[in-house]
């Protein structure tokens, strides 16, 4: 399995890149942008495992799972950048889906993890579900306010947005597939990540209400800017 997991990192990693390329000979700037931010996030597990081999702290190592499944959520992501998100209906569907059981699967270990205190097995299955899933909505929503940020800041600067919002209903679609990714991490028991995060067991409390504020500062921060944008963009195209 590690050597099919590697195998799966290193594909989507080169198809990302093929993305990226095909990007530059287009002159798609959503396209190469994203499609850098990919490759970043896809590199960061590796590139944090070196780092802290080479320092003093505690050894790092984040197995073949988590590299390859944020390489290829980031394919997919790219995929439909260059225009599968607009011919292909369910493609957006599926990368939200799959974005969501990724975090969904790191809050889940998490909790299973951070949760010790002797609750009944039943209440402590539905609060593990219910943090894991609305943590995820959280990210989602955070994910929201971001693309409409990315569409405001276009409209004033007169560019092509990174990323594409596509209205209220995409994002409710949009939200409804991320509650589907989380329920299906939840119910299939998916444990993949303790592994992982094992290695910072006593800041998994802090990390996931720090995690939660800054969900919830950040989305109150993009709405205050794409408010402050829309209106500046108002007030141009009256002039």
């Amino acid at each position: 399995m590690t050597s099919v997991l590697h195998g799966v990192f290193f594909v989507s990693l080169a198809g990302i890149v093929v993305t990226v390329i095909l990007g530059l000979v287009s002159q798609n700037v959503s396209a190469i942008v994203n499609g850098i931010v990919s490759v970043v996030f896809a590199l960061t597990p590796r590139l944090v495992e070196y780092a802290s081999a080479l320092g003093n702290g505690p050894y790092l190592t984040f197995g073949p799972a988590l590299p390859a499944w944020i390489a290829v959520a980031g394919l997919l992501h790219m995929i439909g950048m260059l225009g599968w998100y607009d011919t292909v209906w369910w493609w957006d569907h599926l990368t939200h889906s799959i974005s969501a059981a990724f975090i969904a699967a790191l809050v889940y270990a998490s909790l299973q993890i951070h949760i010790q205190h002797p609750l009944e097995p039943q209440f402590r299955d539905l609060y593990v579900t219910l943090i894991t899933v609305l943590f995820t909505l959280g990210v989602g929503v955070f994910w929201e306010f971001i693309e409409l940020a990315a569409r405001e800041i276009g409209e004033y600067i007169d560019r092509p947005p990174v990323l594409e919002y596509y209205g209220l209903r995409d994002t409710i679609l949009d939200m409804i597939f991320n509650g589907i990714g989380a329920l299906v991490i939840v119910a299939l028991d998916v444990r993949v990540f303790v592994s992982v995060i094992e290695q910072a067991t006593g800041s998994i409390g802090p990390l996931l209400f720090g995690s939660a504020l800054g969900l919830f500062f950040g989305s109150v921060c993009l709405g205050v800017v794409i408010e402050k944008l829309d209106s500046m963009s108002c007030d141009s195209r009256a002039h």
